[in-house]
């Protein structure tokens, strides 16, 4: 039997600061919300001046990274390139197919993901990947 490493409150509450100093350091008002490998929330917080809004838009980046083991970047691009069809894909696992969900790779294994929203997209994805680097 395999085994692989797994997010713990540790971690998580060691991305969430990392990714929250990012943002605070821009000045940008976000939601971060944290997933494991089966996109199940751990960690969901909004910043004074989030929309609400964003507080179901970076849960659901975050799960469409886990769960599709790829940035979300990704399927934007592929329905942005032409690719409509793909928007009739399964929700609710396929609702956050905007940029800003990025996965968090350790050994080789996706053992959960960051999702950003209340920014410009690639400025939610800077804040994610920011986080993740904090577990380096």
């Amino acid at each position: 039997m395999q085994t692989k490493p797994y997010l713990c409150l540790a971690d998580v509450k060691k991305i969430a600061a990392a990714a929250e100093a990012e943002a605070v350091a821009n000045k940008w008002a976000v939601v971060i919300a944290i997933v494991d490998d089966g996109g199940h929330l751990l960690w969901l917080q909004r910043q004074d001046g989030a929309a609400p809004l964003s507080s179901h838009i970076a849960p659901a980046k975050a799960r469409v990274s886990a769960l599709g083991r790829r940035e979300s970047k990704i399927y934007e691009d592929m329905i942005n390139n032409g690719r409509v069809s793909f928007l009739s894909a399964p929700a609710p696992q396929t609702d956050g197919m905007l940029e800003g969900g990025v996965p968090i790779i350790v050994d080789g294994h996706i053992i959960g993901a960051v999702g950003v929203s209340g920014v410009k997209s690639a400025e939610d994805a800077q804040i994610a990947k920011a986080g993740i680097a904090a577990l380096s």
